[in-house]
């Protein structure tokens, strides 16, 4: 659904308002992702894993991610897959602010994708769309993040694709909650460590392949998790680390560790 320039507008504005007082610079990722980071939120480690599955495919793959943004997780795999572009529906979001759009972004309807892809990322399905079958159609390697209870049609089982892999993260709102309730209110602290408890850390990253590709495709997050270093990171991360969401961190809502990947 295309966002009302008035609304965007007020949303610009209150993300100034926030700048102004906030704790962090990094944390208004987290408060408006729209804007300043992902409806998900991801490490180095989850991009690195993206670019292991793209390039198992091809020496120089090419890559698309639907449904973009402002291209923030994009950029980052865009540091290590130069050709890496973009999709995004509505122009709005840059023409209506006068924000310049990059190059590299293209604005389209995911159902009019005109040509394959050796690797498509899905980082966010708006409830109610589903543009599954013209990206099943465009290539033979999809990652996509789900936010359950929300982007449900991310989900690729049904089309001829096989679930190689998949690994859980905390949602932006896992994260906002637990940062608000911290730093942003006057929360006595044994209430902020109980609902602290009560977080699902409930988006999930999940990896499919076509049968012919998901052997490589498997290899290559095998070998990449085997190199893994959770010191190579973004200085964002920290915030993440600071609300009790580590690396390879358990919940207590939540059964397996975050960022464990698990065979299908």
């Amino acid at each position: 659904m295309p966002f009302a320039t008035d609304d965007l507008r007020r949303a610009k504005h209150s993300l100034e308002q926030f700048r102004a007082n906030a704790v962090s610079p990094h944390h208004e990722r987290y408060s408006f992702p729209f804007f300043s980071g992902t409806y998900f939120s991801y490490r180095k480690i989850d991009v690195m894993r993206v670019v292991a599955v793209a390039k198992a495919v091809s020496n120089s793959p090419s890559y698309l991610d639907v449904g973009c943004g402002y291209g923030d997780f994009l950029g980052r795999v865009k540091e290590f897959l130069p050709g890496a572009q973009g999709m995004e529906k509505d122009a709005g979001i840059f023409y209506g602010l006068g924000m310049e759009k990059p190059a590299h972004i293209a604005v389209a309807d995911a159902h009019w994708i005109d040509r394959r892809y050796d690797a498509i990322f899905v980082g966010w399905m708006e409830p109610g769309q589903d543009f599954r079958d013209p990206v099943s159609k465009s290539t033979d390697v999809i990652i996509t993040t789900l936010d359950q209870g929300i982007s449900l049609a991310a989900e690729f089982d049904g089309h001829g694709f096989e679930r190689v892999a998949w690994w859980r993260t905390p949602s932006w709102e896992d994260v906002n909650v637990e940062m608000m309730n911290r730093y942003y209110t006057q929360m006595p602290e044994p209430k902020r460590a109980e609902l602290a408890r009560m977080r699902g850390a409930h988006n999930l990253w999940y990896v499919y392949a076509k049968p012919a590709k998901a052997g490589i495709v498997r290899a290559a997050l095998e070998r990449q998790v085997g190199i893994e270093d959770p010191r190579d990171r973004y200085e964002f991360e920290y915030v993440l680390d600071k609300l009790g969401f580590g690396y390879m961190e358990e919940l207590e809502t939540t059964a397996g560790q975050l960022w464990r990947i698990y065979g299908n």
